[in-house]
Formats: structure tokens, C-alpha cells, sequence
């Protein structure tokens, strides 16, 4: 049995009297080194509440799932509408740092720092935390403390607990005690996230170059469909869709199916493997599976940036993926479509929910099928498709047709090439982050916290 004797005098005002709040394992020795209230240092602000789209109308507001890797990324940002006075209010800078306060214990505290050059928002369930004039404490260090396995007990430490999630408000995360490194420790953390940001940057930059050069092989790099209120179909185009909706008609498809017929394609069914989710973790009871949703997907660079661990009688019923190296998975659910990834070496054997596609194809790269299945090559194809009212999805029957162009090879390799380079500097980007945490971590035990 596990247990933790308290003093009433440590009782800390009576505020907890929650055994969770006094396990062993969150202990910290506050009383070696120096050490500072969050509060002292920082400004805390709840974010707001509005509702969001996928028009991009107003403001980019950022939420948890726009938190990855420690830093706020803007490639899959919604926008909210927001009043030019709320804007005003909730401008996001940089250097800001966004706390989540709410959601499922896993993802609790998730913390990230703003470094963008984008004019945006955040949600009611984030907290920022801003400097204040006299504070003693960098911004780029109290992330990465956060992140830190100092900064993660606190977290744990406060939460409270409720059936399906759990949550820190504003004036606990206040009180979380931050060591005081000197200036020029703070100083050293703060080069290597500027770092770390810099690699993101490169990252983006490759991939987009790959992207450039797929579309400049197919005539599609400044492709704009014509804007129109109708269009005029055949009675036989009825028929062989089985679709009478204007969505499935829309003047957009029929351009680029167009451009593509002019380069030559095949139909998906020919070229690429749609592999079926056949998988039953429930036969392997009590081995332990990552397991890969749609919040895990990095949309701007097509990699899986975590997952969750599950045991096999424990899984979603929606578990049906067995991931392979080299899969490529691309989400099935409207409004999601761009969440697609590559998967790497490292997550073979990965778990995956069905509201994935999964493909293969021994005609083209992984690397190249990945870059068509983020390019409009796909995504408007795929967004043809949707079908549905409650839950609005591609039907997976009906992607055989989906017209696939086949690249000739020295072109594959080439886009192939960018891609790897771009992966390569996300990676570097979060082992100099895992350096950060460590050198924080190393830092405040040698000065004896």
C-alpha cells in the first residue's frame, strides 16, 4: 500500500484534503534552491468562447490540438468570428504561453509557447500566461519547465479529478512554484527552443517545396476553379454517380478532374492498396498497443506526433487499424480530411481507428502518396465523396475510382527526397526539445531542488 503522512500544518490552508493531491510521487523539496510562484511572475488569462469554422472567417483561435511538440502550430487552426474588441482583447503575441486547463487527464496541462507570425485567438479552455514587469522568469523556460517532469507533477498534483476529465484552474496553476534559474541558464534554454522553432520552420519550408513541385508536374500549382452559383450535369452523370446533391457537383471536381485526365491518371484501385481494417486487438487481451487517432495527426508536415497507450481487451471498438511502415493513413471524416500521415519505422505495428484510410502502393513513394493525399489531388476528390447527416464521411466503397496520377520516377524521388529532409528537421526540432527539458531538469537537481 501506497501512502503519504501529513502534517495539519501541511495541509496547505485546507484547500485539498484529496488523498491524489499528496501522493509521493508529486512530492517536490521546495525548501533547497530558490524558488517562485508562477503568479508572482506571470499574468493569467481564460480564453474565449465562440464558436468555430472551416471558412476562415475572422480570427485563427487556437485550441489544444493546435498545441504539439511544446509550441503552438497554426497549420490546422480553426477560426472563430470574434469582435474587433474581443481580437483586441485576445490578440495572441509572441512569446505567449498557452496552458490547457481542461480536458482528459492525459491532456491536462498541455503547454505550449506562441512563436508565429499569425494574428490570432484563443479558446476559453487555455490559459495565457504572460510576463509581468517584474518577473524573474523567461517565458521560453516556464514552457519547458511545464513540460518538465517538475513542472508535469504539479500538474498532476492540482488536478481535480471528475469522471471523464479533469482540470486546473487559473488560480492553482498560479500557484505552481518554478525554480529560479540565473539569467544566462534561462538564457541557454531559450537558444535552444529559438532553435528547436527554426527547425519547425525548415520543416514546413521542405515540405512545401515538395508540394510545389508535385503541383508543378501536374499543371496544378496555381489551379483556381471558376467561382459559379449552378452547374449543368448529364442524367447519365446522375446515374453513375447515384448522387443528386449540388455538394457532388460542384464546378471545383469537375476542373480538376479535368487537369488531371490531361496529365493521365489511374484509378485508385489500380495503383494503390486500400488496405481494410480487419485487425482484432481483443485476440492479444493483454498486450499494449499505441493507439493512433485523428488529434494525433501533425496536419502540416503528415506525421504522427503521438498516441496513447491502450491494452488490446482494452480498445476502441474503432480499433481496426494494424499500422505498417510506410502506410499512409488519411482521415475519412469531413472537416478532417487534411489529417494525413506518413508512418515511420518507428511506429510499426501502431493501432489505428477506422475513421482512417489506409494505403499502400508499390507504384508510388510513400512519400509522394503522401504529399497527393494532403494536395487538392485528393482532398477534392475526397470531399466529393462525403456522404451522410449526423457523422459526414467518405464511404470507404467509394474511393476506387478516385483518379490517381503516377509520377514518373525521378520526379517520386525527388519530392521523396524533400519530404525525408522535412521529417528530419521535425525530428531534430523535438530532440532539441527532449535536450531542453533535460538540461532544465539537470540544472535545478545540481542546484539542489
Amino acid at each position: 500500500m501506497t501512502y503519504s503522512i501529513i502534517q495539519k500544518s501541511q495541509l496547505e490552508g485546507a484547500l485539498r484534503l484529496d488523498a491524489e493531491y499528496y501522493q509521493p510521487e508529486y512530492f517536490i523539496d521546495f525548501s533547497k534552491g530558490k524558488w517562485s510562484s508562477i503568479g508572482e511572475n506571470f499574468n493569467c488569462q481564460y480564453g474565449l468562447s465562440l464558436a468555430m469554422n472551416d471558412e476562415k472567417i475572422g480570427y485563427p483561435m487556437y485550441k489544444m490540438d493546435d498545441i504539439n511538440d511544446s509550441f503552438l502550430l497554426s497549420d490546422g487552426v480553426r477560426f472563430a468570428n470574434a469582435a474587433q474588441s474581443e481580437y483586441q482583447s485576445f490578440k495572441l503575441n509572441k512569446n505567449d504561453i498557452l496552458f490547457n486547463r481542461v480536458n482528459s487527464e492525459e491532456f491536462v496541462g498541455r503547454t505550449g509557447i506562441f512563436k508565429d507570425n499569425v494574428d490570432g485567438i484563443f479558446a476559453s479552455y487555455l490559459i495565457r500566461l504572460t510576463p509581468k514587469t517584474k518577473s524573474r522568469i523567461l517565458p521560453d523556460y516556464l514552457n519547458i519547465f511545464l513540460n518538465s517532469k517538475f513542472g508535469l507533477k504539479q500538474i498532476r498534483k492540482y488536478s481535480r479529478r471528475a469522471v471523464n476529465q479533469a482540470n486546473v484552474n487559473a488560480e492553482e496553476l498560479k500557484q505552481f512554484r518554478i525554480a529560479l534559474l540565473n539569467n544566462n541558464e534561462q538564457e541557454s534554454i531559450k537558444d535552444l527552443t529559438d532553435k528547436s522553432w527554426a527547425e519547425i520552420e525548415n520543416s514546413k519550408s521542405f515540405y512545401r517545396q515538395a508540394e510545389d513541385l508535385l503541383l508543378g508536374e501536374l499543371g496544378l500549382k496555381d489551379f483556381e476553379a471558376e467561382e459559379t452559383l449552378f452547374s449543368i450535369v448529364n442524367f447519365s452523370d446522375i446515374q453513375k454517380s447515384n448522387r443528386l446533391d449540388a455538394e457532388y457537383f460542384q464546378a471545383k471536381f469537375e476542373e480538376l478532374i479535368k487537369k488531371l485526365e490531361e496529365y493521365g491518371v489511374k484509378q485508385l484501385e489500380k495503383v494503390i492498396e486500400n488496405v481494410p481494417a480487419k485487425f482484432n486487438p481483443y485476440g492479444e487481451p493483454k498486450k499494449e498497443f499505441r493507439y493512433v487517432e485523428l488529434s494525433n495527426i501533425d496536419t502540416s508536415l503528415g506525421i504522427i506526433s503521438g498516441s496513447s497507450t491502450v491494452l488490446g481487451k482494452e480498445a476502441a471498438s474503432r480499433a481496426k487499424r494494424l499500422l505498417k511502415t510506410d502506410d499512409v493513413i488519411v482521415s475519412s471524416v469531413e472537416g478532417s480530411l487534411e489529417k494525413a500521415a506518413l508512418v515511420s519505422k518507428e511506429q510499426e505495428d501502431y493501432l489505428a481507428s477506422t475513421g482512417f484510410f489506409q494505403f499502400r502502393s508499390k507504384e508510388i513513394l510513400p512519400e509522394v502518396l503522401l504529399v497527393l493525399a494532403k494536395s487538392i489531388v485528393f482532398q477534392y476528390q475526397l470531399q466529393q465523396r462525403c456522404a451522410g447527416t449526423i457523422l459526414t464521411a467518405v464511404p470507404h466503397e467509394s474511393i476506387k475510382d478516385i483518379l490517381i496520377p503516377v509520377l514518373p520516377r525521378e520526379t517520386q524521388e525527388k519530392i521523396a527526397e524533400l519530404v525525408k529532409k522535412s521529417h528530419a528537421a521535425r525530428q531534430k526540432s523535438k530532440e532539441l526539445l527532449e535536450e531542453s527539458k533535460r538540461k532544465v531538469e539537470e540544472m535545478i537537481e545540481k542546484g539542489g531542488n
